[in-house]
């Protein structure tokens, strides 16, 4: 017959002795390394967070030298405009001047003022808006005041009461209009 099995007693199992502490004279399994890694992992910090206050810093100011830049360009976005429009002040400083003049002259000092202001304008992207009768009506870029009844085609301009103006391809007043109304 066979005999049955035994089962293992605890004393039968081999256990292997676990250091609670290094052992005098023994090296310490992984600490040197664990060490370097953490000196090696807080330079790296080190390094990390000097380059992320740099980045931040420099962020700073960037910002805040485009706020300035901004700043300046509403400023002095009329400079240019205000530059142009000192000759016309001056004509007319000039006309005013004279109280003898004649009406002719002053006539004539008008209409060089005139052209100066059309110019300065023009220089500083203000066109003027006046569209010929007969032109279709837009209300984009026109204001109808009436409808008239005309002998043109229904819904075209037949007079302009005011002129308008563009700035830069924005309507900055429209152009008054009457419009012929539909037969």
């Amino acid at each position: 017959m066979s005999q049955p099995e035994q089962e293992p007693t605890h004393e039968s199992i081999p256990t292997s002795p676990v250091p609670d502490a290094a052992e005098p004279g023994a090296p310490a399994p992984s600490q040197p390394s664990a060490e370097m890694r953490l000196a090696e992992l807080e330079v790296k910090h080190a390094e990390v967070a000097d380059a992320y206050l740099r980045a931040k810093a420099e962020m700073e100011n960037v910002r805040r030298r485009a706020d300035e830049e901004v700043s300046k360009a509403r400023k002095f976005a009329i400079d240019s405009f205000a530059e142009s429009m000192l000759p016309v002040k001056d004509s007319l400083e000039l006309a005013i001047a004279n109280p003898e003049a004649k009406v002719e002259q002053v006539l004539e000092g008008v209409h060089a003022t005139l052209r100066q202001l059309t110019a300065a304008l023009e220089r500083n992207k203000v066109l003027q808006i006046a569209p010929p009768a007969g032109t279709k009506f837009d209300p984009h870029q026109h204001q109808a005041i009436s409808m008239v009844p005309s002998d043109q085609e229904a819904n075209t301009v037949v007079t302009v009461l005011q002129k308008g103006y563009l700035i830069a391809d924005r309507v900055l007043r429209p152009a008054l209009v009457t419009v012929a109304a539909p037969k």
